[in-house]
């Protein structure tokens, strides 16, 4: 049966998110769109099962969109519901007027978006509301959280065997009472059906004193219940049989799914080690790197490339020993000119929100699932900010200890100019091959410039 697909139209990303998470665990395929034309353009091209439409956006809003959908005999027939904070009984009669099937709240509930999807008959039947289909989803400050189960652990899986030897115990257990009581059912069923088999005397005029049946013959008897018991036994052992089968497939099942487990954690392992090594070769300074020599004739490179880990100050730490070491061989050669100091900043794939912070996202994540594509932490500093204390006090004396002959000039302007390129924008591509990118870009250049002679 092919899957349901459904068109989410907001301007919101937020919004757009938490419908498209919630679609997604209903086995929806879900394309979104930013604007009302966007959705009108990709309506040219495919037909969704349902469209989720905002009011408020840029442009064309909701209920003009829903008008020209509706009049299009190519869309008419798509189901549109309304997802947006207007409320109240005049706003769902006009939604409804314009050809909308109703109003769905951004403050949506999961019990919501279930009954929506059955009035929509985007699901084969009702499911219970109750049943926890869906990861729980916060909205603060316009941001989305998503709160997701922990990873399974060795001591986990090690449970998760204790709990099925367990099961198949109970089940056998359960298996000889049923064997049994079965046995027990059938040899009385198998007694009463003889007796009601023997000659019973005719009644007379008057009947005669009573005189008891003749038993059945001892040897008929026995073979007929051994019958019965050999009979009953066969079923009961094709059912343990049948039973057992079942249990065997379910188990190779679950060493099928642990096998591939095991192999995506090898994967993901290989990417980490493929990641970690990229990063040490953008990071390493090439051997033929261009240097320079001034004074004694020992030569220093004539530019110098220190990454910064994202989060991390830009002029601090083994930025600042890097500039006063420089400085200190320059200084030591008679060197005069000028020590630029450029930092650049790399747009990263990361994760979070703005309360509680971004990090950088897990290497096997979809790019098209980052929660945000760039650097907030540089975004949020200042020039000041960016330095710290330290280096803006060697900054500042450099010139008066070497008493004009060296300036060190720094540029507090955030640089987005991508030395590594990042690579193309497709599904395949992940945080971890974007962030290789990324952390080769978060950088500061040391430059230095002879002055003329």
């Amino acid at each position: 049966m092919a899957r349901k697909r459904a068109l989410v139209v907001d301007d919101s990303k937020s919004a757009r998110v938490i419908l498209s998470r919630m679609l997604e665990k209903y086995d929806i395929e879900v394309d979104m769109a930013e604007s009302a034309e966007q959705a009108i353009d990709y309506l040219t091209r495919h037909r969704p099962d349902a469209i989720f439409m905002d009011h408020q956006m840029p442009g064309m809003d909701g209920l003009q969109a829903v008008q020209a959908i509706k009049s299009n005999p190519d869309t008419a027939m798509i189901p549109i519901m309304m997802y947006t904070s207007q409320e109240g009984e005049l706003y769902v009669g006009q939604a409804r007027a314009l050809g909308a099937m109703g109003v769905l709240p951004k403050q949506v509930r999961p019990v919501d978006v279930s009954k929506v999807l059955y009035e929509l008959r985007m699901l084969p039947d009702r499911r219970d509301v109750s049943e926890p289909a869906l990861q729980p989803v916060e909205i603060e400050n316009g941001t989305v959280t998503t709160i997701r189960p922990a990873a399974a652990s060795p001591a986990a899986m090690t449970d998760w065997g204790r709990r099925f030897e367990g099961t198949v115990k109970d089940q056998a257990a359960d298996m000889r009472r049923f064997m049994v009581a079965s046995l027990d059912s059938f040899a009385t069923r198998i007694v009463s059906d003889v007796r009601d088999a023997m000659p019973v005397a005719k009644a007379a005029a008057e009947p005669p004193p009573f005189v008891p049946p003749p038993p059945a013959p001892q040897g008929l008897r026995i073979a007929v219940i051994a019958f019965a018991v050999a009979a009953l036994v066969a079923a009961v052992f094709s059912a343990m049989w049948l039973g057992a089968r079942t249990e065997l497939a379910r188990a190779r099942a679950e060493v099928a799914g642990l096998t591939a487990t095991n192999a995506e954690l090898d994967r993901v392992r290989q990417d980490l080690a493929e990641t970690v090594k990229d990063l040490t070769n953008a990071l390493a300074v090439p051997p033929a790197l261009q240097t320079a020599s001034f004074g004694s004739g020992q030569s220093v490179p004539a530019t110098m490339t220190e990454a910064v880990p994202y989060g991390e100050m830009p002029l601090d730490r083994s930025r600042l020993e890097v500039l006063r070491e420089l400085i200190g061989k320059l200084q030591a050669q008679g060197f005069h000119g000028v020590v630029k100091v450029t930092s650049s900043a790399g747009a990263f794939c990361l994760t979070g929100n703005p309360a509680d912070g971004f990090t950088p996202a897990n290497a096997t994540l979809p790019l098209s699932k980052c929660d945000t594509v760039g650097n907030p932490f540089e975004e949020s500093l200042s020039g000041q900010q960016r330095q710290s204390l330290a280096f803006a006090n060697l900054v500042a004396g450099v010139r008066t200890r070497t008493q004009g002959a060296i300036t060190v000039a720094v540029d507090n302007n955030t640089s987005t100019r991508a030395v590594v390129p990042y690579p193309p924008r497709t599904d395949s591509v992940t945080a971890g091959d974007w962030n290789r990118a990324a952390a080769a870009n978060n950088r500061v250049d040391f430059a230095i410039e002879p002055a003329a002679p």
